[in-house]
């Protein structure tokens, strides 16, 4: 039988790419969708052959069609529709960022817990074949010591030296509390923080970092390059912004017997290639592009965990670690000076 999902937000990326991705997984229906608008909410439901469309999140809670609920709203609004859908006992997948604050995490967290329904994390990397097998490389000593990792992903357009302002329905994105005081490292840079911990298998534990924004005038970054330092002792760099047109989205590993790169893989999307040159191992595969195909695993991957009772691939332990690396991140650049952080079990 399929699992039904809700889905609480009806905006670009899930009109995009995870309505279509869920029509193609398997076992999986889309039976609720939310939208404030019900001219959205009806136009998204007929798009994508949603059984019914709600204006009201309390209502598509109640649906007993509904197993699992995408949280796609704005991200000020993560932690109050995760909470509201545990308490309903519905199972929670949520975009990134899992919040706009730690402790909007732990709260999040603590409800699923205490109602007993999954709560994972929009971290698609971590279904990338060629980060699934750079992750199993690294972590069997195929680089040896790794001594550093290194991830561009960056974005723009030649000739502009500003990004142009979002409106309409995506305005929020502008507005600092909403999305989470930081605008690059929200939109992409956790995807990359996500990615080095996945890989090496270590977490952030030391984090400096410069940017264009958190100030007064631009409380918003276009750019942002951290210094990371990760609990087994590898140095990390991650850049990420919407400054560079040209940028190489790559992921590097540099270890004592030999480098892996994930070559223009950085992006949360199918493509690009691996490529190892060690000691003991050397290859080259290539990704065909697919725009569906990790959203689609994603989704896969959620069910399996239900169905299994299992932790799902990117956990809100990951999450909770992600919105701690963006606020230890702002901190930063605040006060120019690097900053610890701790792990947090809940």
């Amino acid at each position: 039988m399929a699992i039904g999902w809700g889905f609480i937000g009806t905006g670009h990326y899930p009109n995009s790419r995870m309505a279509p991705a869920a029509a193609a997984a398997e076992d999986t229906s889309i039976v609720a969708c939310f939208s404030r608008d019900q001219t959205r909410a009806d136009k998204f439901a007929k798009t994508h052959g949603v059984l019914a469309a709600y204006t009201s999140v309390e209502e598509l809670l109640a649906d007993s069609r509904v197993d699992v609920v995408f949280v796609a709203s704005p991200n000020h609004l993560h932690s109050e529709h995760t909470q509201l859908a545990a308490k309903a006992g519905k199972h929670v997948l949520a975009e990134k960022p899992m919040a706009t604050s730690v402790s909007d995490c732990v709260e999040m967290i603590k409800a699923c817990k205490s109602n007993n329904v999954k709560l994972g994390v929009g971290f698609q990397l971590r279904f990338h074949p060629g980060h699934v097998a750079a992750s199993r490389f690294v972590r069997e000593g195929a680089l040896g010591e790794v001594a550093l990792a290194q991830v561009l992903l960056g974005s723009g357009v030649r000739g502009e030296t500003k990004r142009e302002m979002r409106r309409g329905l995506r305005e929020w994105w502008e507005t600092p509390y909403m999305v989470g005081n930081a605008r690059s490292m929200i939109g992409t840079g956790v995807h990359c923080v996500d990615d080095l911990e996945f890989i090496l298998g270590q977490t952030v534990v030391e984090v400096a970092a410069i940017s264009d924004g958190q100030t007064e005038d631009y409380p918003l970054e276009d750019l942002v390059s951290l210094s990371l330092k990760f609990s087994g002792g590898v140095i990390g760099t991650m850049v990420c912004g919407s400054r560079i047109p040209d940028s190489i989205n790559d992921v590097t590993f540099y270890g004592s017997d030999g480098r892996l790169l994930l070559k223009n893989a950085a992006s949360p999307t199918m493509g690009g290639s691996l490529e190892i040159k060690s000691e003991t191992v050397n290859c080259e595969v290539t990704y065909e592009p697919d725009d569906l195909a990790l959203a689609k695993w994603q989704i896969e991957g959620f069910n399996r965990a239900i169905r299994l009772d299992e932790e799902h691939t990117a956990s809100s332990a990951d999450g909770l670690r992600s919105v701690q690396i963006t606020e230890a991140m702002i901190e930063s650049v605040r006060t120019r000076r690097t900053v610890s952080v701790e792990l947090i079990r809940v």
